[in-house]
């Protein structure tokens, strides 16, 4: 099984992590992780599989330097 690198969820679009997790456990342990550093999550079941998508929202852009005359 190849999961989809990219879903979108209500319109919102997730990325997946990467990692095939055997139990739903071990998966929301992880998705703890992420939450806990800001990232939002989708948990799903597929082919006995646990499948983790995150997205992290831009809150702030720092602009350095000077604007351009």
């Amino acid at each position: 099984m190849e999961p989809e690198s990219v879903r979108f969820v209500y319109g919102h679009k997730y990325m997946w992590d990467g990692e095939t997790y055997a139990s739903a456990e071990a998966a929301e342990a992880r998705q703890k992780e992420y939450e806990e550093n800001e990232f939002e999550t989708h948990l799903i079941e597929a082919d006995d599989a646990f499948l983790l998508y995150t997205r992290r929202v831009v809150t702030e852009v720092v602009v350095e330097g000077e604007p351009p005359a």
